[in-house]
């Protein structure tokens, strides 16, 4: 069997969350390649619990654009928004143990590295009012509506729209944890140390 192989760590670490974002036209064939990146996810028995709702009409992404908090106005250069969507009863729950979000979540990764491959930003965001546009895009009472993905290109003009920490987030990749902070090696605690 022959072996081919592909950079995805070249893919991880071109990911940005740009904010900085120009306007560009939004093919189906993009949206369709978005959302088979996302199909091949795994998941809890496979149950694939996410739903995506790709939103490129200019009427509804103002109605979501007034939902924003000032802080998230450069979401306005957005070319489209994803709404990311699922609730519990679509994935696994073993007693405390609910997958739906962890799943979706991956999935949402796949996408998201997809269009960075695609020399895309697709950035998600946690501000927004969930039942404003869940009203919106018509989105089930039942239904969480986890984030919104906002895709457009990379903008070499900073936004003015941004705070100046969004500015310098531009020039340069936020700081990380370092590994002994968040991985372990055998038992919690047992910091991972890497020489």
């Amino acid at each position: 069997m022959r072996c081919i192989l592909i950079d995805i760590k070249e893919g991880i670490n071109k990911r940005r969350a740009y904010r900085s974002l120009e306007v560009i036209d939004i093919s189906p064939d993009l949206i369709k390649d978005l959302a088979e990146s996302a199909q091949l996810a795994p998941s809890c028995m496979n149950n694939q619990p996410w739903r995506y709702i790709f939103v490129k009409d200019n009427e509804i992404l103002h109605e979501i654009f007034k939902t924003l908090p000032p802080t998230n106005a450069w979401v306005k250069k957005s070319s489209i928004i994803i709404a990311v969507v699922s609730k519990p009863e679509y994935d696994c729950m073993l007693g405390e143990r609910i997958y739906y979000l962890f799943d979706t979540g991956m999935a949402t990764a796949f996408l998201i590295l997809r269009a960075t491959e695609l020399e895309l930003v697709a950035h998600p965001i946690a501000g927004f009012d969930e039942n404003k546009v869940k009203q919106i895009l018509d989105i089930p009472e039942e239904m969480r509506l986890i984030t919104l993905v906002n895709v457009g290109k990379h903008s070499r003009e900073i936004n003015p729209d941004l705070s100046d920490n969004m500015k310098l987030g531009e020039k340069q990749r936020p700081p990380r944890k370092i590994l002994s902070e968040f991985a372990f090696l055998d038992r919690y605690n047992n910091k991972l140390h890497v020489y």
